[in-house]
């Protein structure tokens, strides 16, 4: 039995969730998710907590059982608080601006590049820092993960675009002359 499937998932009040054909809608004060279900998982709504079970221990099944009922609880956390993470930009002329749902990034390249913010997200400048939010932790993830692959961190001076959290790994670099 999987240890994180077989928990149940409170729902707080104010948060509706509902079961049908194959599709989870989670609806709270902040938006509307839906999942669709696939594989031999049923997932019951009762007192005030969603149950996931499968029918069988086949492989497939009891790999879809942790994932489903983390997927419901990230959708209940998200459109009850909603998700958020920070971006940081370090480097000499690294500079961020917002206008209109276009992040406008100067990150030492020859041009200047515009990354369009998915519907859905939001996302504030403020100085170095870019924080995103919404109430899908995967589409925060992404839209985070997409950003700071247009300039990772290096690890020796340590400019570049990373988390908030992260911690970069610094070498040291060339060492004096030939000896």
């Amino acid at each position: 039995m999987s240890r994180i499937g077989k928990l149940p998932v409170a729902i707080p009040a104010g948060v509706k969730v509902a079961v049908e054909n194959s599709m989870i809608t989670v609806t709270g004060p902040k938006g509307t998710l839906t999942q669709p279900v696939k594989g031999d998982i049923t997932i019951e709504v009762r007192d005030n907590e969603a149950v996931v079970t499968r029918h069988n221990d086949e492989m497939e099944s009891r790999s879809y059982h942790g994932l489903y009922r983390q997927l419901i609880n990230n959708m209940i956390i998200g459109v009850s608080q909603g998700f958020s993470k920070a971006l940081q930009i370090n480097g000499v002329g690294y500079k961020a601006e917002l206008k209109n749902n276009i992040l406008t990034l100067s990150l030492g390249y020859s041009t200047i590049i515009d990354y369009i913010i998915p519907e859905g997200i939001q996302a504030a400048v403020d100085g170095n820092k870019i924080t995103i939010s919404g109430i899908s932790k995967e589409k925060v993830g992404q839209v985070c993960a997409e950003i700071r692959s247009l300039r990772g961190p290096e690890p020796y001076k340590g400019k570049g675009i990373k988390y908030e959290t992260e911690n970069i790994r610094r070498k040291v670099g060339k060492s004096g002359g030939k000896k």
